[in-house]
């Protein structure tokens, strides 16, 4: 069995996050430039397995697909074409940045550590790659 991985997609940076070989835990990898994202997947997929991308499909509060979906298209396009032996599935990322923010004030992160580029991004994919686990769990 092999990994999920989970994109927070970007317009300049993307947020990456991976399970563990065992799928129980989400962890966070160096934030990726947009531009670099599709060959960072691809130098991670050919090291680890992994079976399922989970890209967020950001919603508007009525859950239809908000301004910045259409930046999102063509990236999965293109990952569809270049990992064909991939499941690529999307996830509602509603409120991931908010509740990233949140998590990091709780954390105890000082303002500075907030404010670096990069951070909201990781932590935002492994909310995603987190909710994604937990439809899983509840479908079984």
């Amino acid at each position: 069995m092999g990994r999920i991985m989970a994109i927070d997609y970007g317009r300049k940076r993307c947020g990456v996050a991976v399970t563990d070989c065992l799928r129980i835990s989400a962890n966070g990898l160096p934030t990726v430039r947009a531009c670099d994202l599709m060959q960072f997947i691809k130098d991670y997929c050919s090291k680890e397995p992994v079976d399922i991308i989970a890209v967020g499909e950001p919603r508007d509060m009525h859950g239809n697909p908000s301004e910045s979906a259409r930046y999102i298209e063509p990236f999965l396009n293109r990952l569809r074409k270049e990992m064909p032996d991939k499941e690529i599935v999307r996830v509602d990322e509603r409120f991931t940045s908010t509740i990233a923010h949140r998590e990091m004030i709780a954390g105890g992160f000082k303002k500075k550590q907030r404010a670096e580029k990069g951070r909201a991004d990781e932590m935002a994919a492994v909310l995603i790659l987190t909710s994604y686990l937990d439809s899983l769990a509840f479908h079984q």
